[in-house]
């Protein structure tokens, strides 16, 4: 009998005594809640009788609102109180089926006694609250059990390193309370548990890791010092888990100065929000803000130009097959780049002496302020002043010009015109005004006069509001031909800009004219206009996540760390899946003196697909040797190369029948473009009335069949994949090959790969041995 068999009694035992434990606070924690919340329906119902409302005199007004906003306050102290009991009872009710998963046996140095460290999801004490029974997988202690194996260990307390040994390292499945298995492990989290999780079936949400996070993956979770993380992963490597349990780390870690509305995720596609919304409240943490960096953009451009979206920008690529000699695809890769970036700043730099446009001001068709008055105003102040402070003194300006507006058009008989169209409430309004001005004087109030002039100056300020109101937001800058500059003047740094040129200016200067921002030029655009008028930075954001960050462009990035200037930045990405013109290798806003803040973690093991998927993938991707494939079994991939589109969705059908057979939960049918996906689920609705198509406004998705263009799936897994047409015809060049590798690496457990007429070259260059090869030519077909 090993050591383990013989604990066996004593470990169910211990489960045993948890899960009572677990019980008992569940119970005792329901019975104050619900005690709780009577007590707030109770206040919600007597609000109004438990305060004095008094409004005869002032004083008696002051206390009135003083007793409600006291009553006020009571409320919403309680209600926090029972909203908190609820996040708690939620914890210790997912606690009662799986109170911990691991161990370790720790003995500090000079120490004779070793203490026994349980490990779970969140904390639990005994009933006597002296001792902990399980530790929370991110209390400083946890970090052992993902750091090392059995031997010297130590580990970061708040204030000091204790170093020890670990003599017993060991992993639980607990399920619906009871203990089913345990296993001792080494420095990884054994074979055992991770070959449990991952054979099972995709879910349509992701799922927390924390029993099964990795050395490597802890070091991203636990990283407090850089300002700027660098995650590259390669597909399936668990970044984006690593990342959202980082997310959880952080709260905990910093709960008294740090919450989840001050963390930010940018994210590839509404979709993924939705994929991975359980994550956080499955840990017992609120979610943090999500949104897409499209979502961002158009929130602040959106009410004046109609903006493309980053997935019209590839489809638009992908149809052109990658044409470089196209002047828009050149246009795309020159706008992501730090020198076009540099072209804008040296822009800048220029008005600061000269070219800024502005706009008459005028008010009823009068003009009031000429656009040259404004300019002079404007060059006429320091130089040394930045331009929006020079902005804003000209606002300002602006504002003291629309008073003495204000006066001289007050007596104006359009003005008295307009005062018969007021309504009621204002006319007693300006009753009540004129009562409060006279309540003092002992004369019988009777003064039209007086009373026409208040009307006078109400509508007065009525009509002056849209334009103060618009002064206020520099509409007087006209930011639309100032920035077009850039594409107007030339220069002598021809060197700088690409082929084609002149054209992409001509493209650029009637798109933004007409309103109209192609997702290249958004951010340079948002950018340039924000130097101008300022940023409004949101300084309350403490630290911005950003995955599929190898889709940004550094341009995109920069713009981000001046709007969030206090935050850590976290970038998840993997240059095999680069789908635009630019990569994570080109990544780096941060200025030279902040590089000591950043640190670059590189994971190179894949989880998500078994072994034979892992090595058909890897083979046709440079450095693909690097990657490394987690021990799962499975069958190998099939490529089946066909003559034509009828035989080619047959076997796509075929395909799909067998996965259904096989009981997969989720499988996905994946195209190119997202024109043939649409095409594809059309015919396929014909013998799979249940299919889904994922499009750009898809937020979750469902168990069963789904259509699904490749970089809308960025982020996703699903047991089978069935990739459309991977042809050379379809795949040619890098990105190409990259959406490629995309989509045959959404596959856990099975992957079958269609082309129409011959295969990719790409995945000819895989060795036969990593792949099931099937010819069907359409003679055959017809025997």
């Amino acid at each position: 009998m090993d050591e383990k068999e013989k604990d066996w009694p004593e470990e169910e035992k211990r489960v045993e005594l948890v899960v009572r434990q677990v019980k008992k606070s569940i119970k005792k924690l329901s019975k104050y809640a619900k005690t709780l919340k009577n007590r707030v329906i109770d206040i919600r119902k007597d609000f109004w009788d438990d305060v004095t409302v008094n409004l005869s005199e002032m004083d008696d007004i002051i206390e009135t609102q003083a007793s409600l906003k006291q009553q006020a306050e009571f409320l919403s102290e309680r209600e926090r109180s029972h909203g908190q009991l609820s996040k708690q009872l939620d914890k210790l009710e997912r606690m009662r089926d799986t109170p911990y998963f691991g161990r370790i046996d720790f003995v500090e140095n000079d120490q004779n006694v070793y203490d026994s460290i349980y490990i779970g999801t969140t904390s639990l004490m005994d009933e006597q609250e002296n001792e902990f029974l399980v530790y929370d997988w991110r209390a400083p202690i946890a970090s052992l059990y993902y750091d090392y194996p059995p031997g010297p260990a130590k580990y970061q307390a708040i204030d000091e390193e204790i170093e020890g040994e670990i003599t017993l390292k060991r992993q639980y499945v607990i399920r619906q309370g009871e203990l089913k298995g345990m296993f001792d492990t080494g420095l990884t989290i054994g074979d055992h548990l991770l070959q449990s999780v991952l054979g099972k079936s995709a879910d349509t949400q992701m799922k927390s890791i924390v029993a099964t996070i990795q050395q490597e993956q802890n070091k991203i979770i636990r990283n407090e010092r850089s300002k700027m993380l660098v995650v590259q992963g390669v597909a399936g490597s668990g970044k984006t888990s690593a990342a959202l349990q980082r997310v959880a780390y952080l709260l905990y870690r910093y709960r008294e100065q740090l919450t989840s509305d001050q963390i930010i995720l940018f994210s590839p596609n509404p979709l993924f929000n939705s994929y991975v919304s359980t994550v956080l409240p499955e840990l017992g943490e609120d979610n943090m803000k999500q949104t897409t960096f499209y979502h961002y953009i158009e929130q602040q451009l959106g009410n004046r130009f109609v903006i493309e979206s980053p997935f019209d920008q590839i489809e638009y690529y992908l149809q052109k097959n990658g044409e470089l000699k196209d002047p828009r695809i050149a246009s795309m890769s020159f706008k992501a780049s730090l020198a076009f970036k540099e072209q804008v700043d040296h822009l800048l730099e220029r008005l600061k002496r000269d070219g800024m446009t502005f706009r008459n001001v005028r008010f009823r068709g009068d003009l009031i302020v000429g656009k040259e008055k404004i300019r002079n105003y404007f060059y006429a102040l320091p130089s040394s002043l930045s331009i929006p402070v020079r902005l804003e003194k000209v606002m300002q300006w602006l504002l003291k010009e629309l008073k003495k507006i204000e006066k001289t058009e007050e007596m104006a008989d359009w003005v008295l015109e307009e005062t018969q169209l007021l309504d009621k409430d204002d006319y007693q309004e300006a009753f009540q005004s004129l009562e409060e001005e006279y309540a003092y004087q002992s004369d019988v109030f009777d003064d039209r006069n007086r009373e026409e002039a208040i009307l006078r100056k109400k509508v007065i300020k009525q009509k002056l509001h849209p334009l103060r109101k618009k002064i206020k937001r520099f509409h007087f800058f006209d930011v639309k031909n100032t920035y077009i500059q850039l594409f107007s003047n030339q220069t002598d740094q021809h060197d700088v800009f690409p082929d084609h040129w002149d054209l992409m200016c001509q493209d650029t200067k009637s798109n933004i004219r007409e309103n109209f921002l192609t997702w290249e030029d958004a951010t340079p655009f948002l950018y340039f206009e924000r130097m101008c008028i300022g940023f409004h930075e949101n300084r309350s954001i403490q630290h911005i996540f950003v995955d599929e960050a190898q889709d940004y462009s550094v341009f995109q990035l920069a713009y981000l760390q001046k709007v969030y200037p206090n935050s850590r930045m976290t970038l998840l990405g993997d240059i095999n899946q680069a789908i635009y013109l630019h990569s994570l290798e080109d990544v780096n806003p941060l200025s030279p003196e902040e590089k000591g803040g950043q640190e670059r973690i590189t994971l190179l093991r894949s989880y998500r697909s078994t072994r034979p998927i892992v090595e058909f993938t890897k083979s046709w991707m440079p450095n693909g040797e690097k990657i490394e494939s987690f021990h799962r079994s499975g069958r190998l991939p099939d490529v089946i190369e066909v003559d034509n589109r009828d035989i080619a969705l047959d076997k796509v059908i075929t395909a799909m029948e067998n996965d259904q057979q096989n009981d997969y939960k989720t499988i996905a049918v994946i195209t190119k473009t997202m024109k043939q996906s649409r095409s594809l689920y059309q015919q396929l609705k014909r013998s799979f009335p249940e299919v889904t198509l994922i499009d750009f406004d898809t937020h979750t998705y469902q168990k069963g069949f789904n259509v699904i263009p490749a970089y809308l799936a960025k982020g996703i897994e699903f047991d089978s994949v069935i990739v459309w047409d991977a042809s050379r015809e379809q795949y040619q060049d890098e990105l190409e090959r990259n959406l490629l590798y995309t989509a045959c690496t959404r596959a856990m457990h099975e992957l079958t790969v269609i082309s129409i007429g011959e295969l990719s070259d790409y995945i000819r260059k895989a060795p036969r041995e990593t792949f099931t090869c099937y010819k069907v030519h359409a003679i055959e077909k017809q025997k």
